[in-house]
């Protein structure tokens, strides 16, 4: 399975992210995005409060073929290789229980407010050092909502400052970013999907050596911006 890690677009503002758009190629995008399961199926974990309205499910034994053969690659010592030669994140290692990642969706009214991810794993002596986000749903439409928002940081109030940067949760589009230099990220308006239509990705975290920048914070922090 080719995984296209050609950059689009990087930035530093306010936090180091990449953007790479035909991630997969074009019909095993398609693929996965037909394998997720329906937003009512029992599959799911929900989120129901003001922190988030999604349903995320990270049991490997629920992914069909392609899906779980997808995942796998992502998590495989060559291509977290490839991510930290992009990067220069070093060293990096896949976070293999996908603890808070797998399977993400937002329908109509979902949400995400703006956060900090755990900083420690809860799990493992580890830090939390990569998120690659995959967006999985064809025709999605920007005029919906959900556009992923990075937030700088207001160190003074160790709270989010302003919202410096969105990015389109287009279809076949990889978002990559750092999670250690204060990146408050979101998306806490709420989505106005179609009937039929869902904000669909996959989420994959990766891992660093314990450093300076870790601390204690073992779930993600979220805030109210509004």
């Amino acid at each position: 399975m080719e995984m296209n890690l050609n950059v689009t677009e990087h930035g530093t503002n306010p936090f180091d992210y990449w953007v790479v758009d035909n991630f997969l190629d074009y019909s095993v995008a398609k693929d996965l995005s037909a394998e997720f399961p329906d937003y009512e199926k029992e599959d799911w974990f929900a989120y129901d409060g003001w922190i988030a309205q999604k349903k995320i499910c990270n049991k490997w034994d629920k992914f069909p073929p392609l899906t779980y053969k997808t995942f796998f690659n992502l998590l495989s010592t060559d291509f977290t290789q490839r991510l930290s030669d992009l990067t220069n994140k070093k060293p990096l290692y896949p976070d293999i229980g996908l603890h808070g990642g797998g399977w993400h969706m937002h329908v109509k009214g979902g949400n995400l407010a703006v956060h900090l991810d755990y900083s420690k794993h809860p799990k493992i002596p580890l830090q939390r050092k990569l998120n690659l986000i995959l967006y999985l749903e064809d025709g999605y439409e920007s005029s919906w909502g959900g556009d992923l928002q990075l937030w700088s940081h207001d160190e003074e109030n160790k709270k989010p400052g302003e919202m410096v940067k969105t990015i389109e949760a287009k279809f076949n589009r990889a978002v990559i970013f750092d999670t250690t230099q204060n990146s408050w990220h979101g998306i806490p308006t709420k989505l106005e999907c179609p009937k039929g239509k869902a904000r669909k990705s996959f989420a994959v975290y990766y891992m660093t050596d314990l450093s300076e920048t870790a601390v204690d914070r073992f779930r993600a922090h979220y805030v109210n911006v509004e």
